[in-house]
């Protein structure tokens, strides 16, 4: 079996050819049948995310053409994706496996998002019959290598966006957001963005306001929250524990004197305001109000980047795991090529044991059982010992020598090239003693 990997990801194919290569939800199963009937491969993959669309494969040669299949499916002409594709085989495909698993292939290393994609393409795949055997064992490896890594290092630890930013920085200062009000002040993307971080975070109830009113209120709708008008804000504000700001105002729509007037109306109770429009829709000089704390949208992205580079450190640890994990699965997968060649030889020398025994008994005669045990045990140490050079240069040697010395030994030994299964040595058992007879 050969492990073979092709894909295009953000860290080199645009978005534009990247949206060509999706392959949706509704067409994946046909997809997963039409790879499996491919030439060589046995059994396959296909991960489709928006970030990635990679197909991963055991075949029965190194050959598989995966770029002609994924052409296939997508429509998209061979010369076009050439320059972006990337192609792993045998263990560098099963490093990069474990790589995208643990979230060390991301645009933003230990997010969790890709671990769960992994899951739910295995479990299209395994529903369909694509994975079976081979790949079912490597992909299972690969959900244990992503939780050690996510165990044994702080990958995932700090936060690396603006909007996780702001909520971490919310559960700081207010403990929990257990009946927590929010107030978005404009209706843009990045409002939307920063509302959802604290709504997962357990943000209670939304209020929206925004010059236009319509848009105020389908913000709000997203969220089940309420929505009202600009003019109304500075009337509102202070029911809200959180406010975060990003209009296109040219000048400060929170001053001094609001929060005052806010913290007032509070009865000093904090308040948090997350300023994210450029220009700063909140002065400087609300931060010298005691109560009122105020982060502007370079004091986020500092904290965001100074995250990264912690999360950047934790990943150099995890990449040292990922690399060893890889080596040792890639072994084991190795050492099965020649596992028939290993049987047959026990096979072989085992019969020859035991062909020898039964030609003891039928010159001496009945031995006693302790003298069958001795037997025994002295022709099996022999056998060890014989056995114990031709597996060791099996089990020492690279992938290549290893093939060549288990075809040296097929030819030497007249081995048989199916898996065999071992003639158990009770075949020949032990004289049992006679049971004294009883008086009568």
């Amino acid at each position: 079996m050969r492990i073979q990997l092709i894909g295009v990801s953000h860290a080199r194919t645009p978005v534009a050819l990247r949206e060509k290569f999706a392959i949706p939800e509704a067409r994946l199963r046909l997809a997963l049948r039409e790879l499996t009937q491919w030439p060589s491969v046995s059994e396959g993959m296909i991960l489709s995310t928006c970030n990635r669309v990679e197909v991963l494969a055991a075949t029965n040669t190194d050959k598989a053409d995966l770029c002609a299949f994924l052409c296939s499916q997508t429509g998209v002409e061979r010369a076009e994706i050439e320059p972006y594709l990337y192609r792993c085989q045998e263990e560098e495909a099963v490093q990069h496996l474990f790589r995208v698993t643990s979230s060390l292939d991301s645009m933003v290393f230990g997010e969790p998002q890709v671990l769960g994609q992994v899951k739910q393409a295995y479990t299209v795949a395994k529903q369909t019959g694509a994975v079976r055997n081979e790949l079912d064992r490597l992909l299972t490896r690969a959900f244990t290598v992503a939780k050690r890594v996510r165990t044994e290092t702080a990958i995932g630890a700090s936060s690396v966006s603006i909007g996780s930013v702001a909520a971490e920085l919310a559960l700081k200062i207010f403990g929990s957001m257990n009946e927590t009000r929010l107030l978005i002040v404009g209706a843009g993307k990045m409002s939307e963005l920063a509302a959802r971080h604290l709504l997962a975070r357990g943000v209670t109830s939304v209020v929206v306001a925004n010059r236009t009113y319509e848009a105020a209120q389908a913000l709000a709708s997203m969220f089940h929250g309420q929505a009202i008008r600009f003019e109304d804000l500075y009337k509102n504000c202070h029911t809200a524990n959180i406010v975060i700001t990003a209009t296109g105002s040219e000048s400060a729509i929170f001053r001094r004197e609001h929060g005052e007037m806010f913290l007032k109306r509070r009865r000093n109770r904090p308040m948090l305001f997350i300023d994210i429009a450029v220009p700063r829709n909140v002065d400087p000089s609300m931060e010298e109000l005691d109560g009122i704390f105020v982060y502007n949208i370079d004091a986020l992205q500092d904290a965001a980047s100074a995250n990264a580079q912690r999360r950047q450190s934790e990943a150099e640890v995890g990449e040292k795991i990922v690399a060893a994990e890889a080596t040792r699965f890639y072994s084991r997968l190795e050492t099965k090529d020649v596992v028939p060649t290993i049987l047959s030889l026990q096979e072989h020398f085992e019969n020859i044991r035991l062909s020898e025994m039964q030609r003891l008994r039928n010159r001496l005669g009945d031995l006693t059982s302790t003298q069958h045990a001795a037997v025994d045990a002295l022709t099996r140490s022999i056998l060890k010992k014989i056995m114990h050079a031709p597996l060791n240069a099996l089990n020492v040697a690279d992938s290549n020598a290893r093939q060549c010395v288990a075809e040296s030994l097929t030819s030497i030994f007249n081995l048989d090239k199916s898996t065999p299964t071992l003639v158990p040595s009770a075949n020949i058992t032990a004289p049992q003693p006679k049971p004294k007879s009883r008086a009568v």
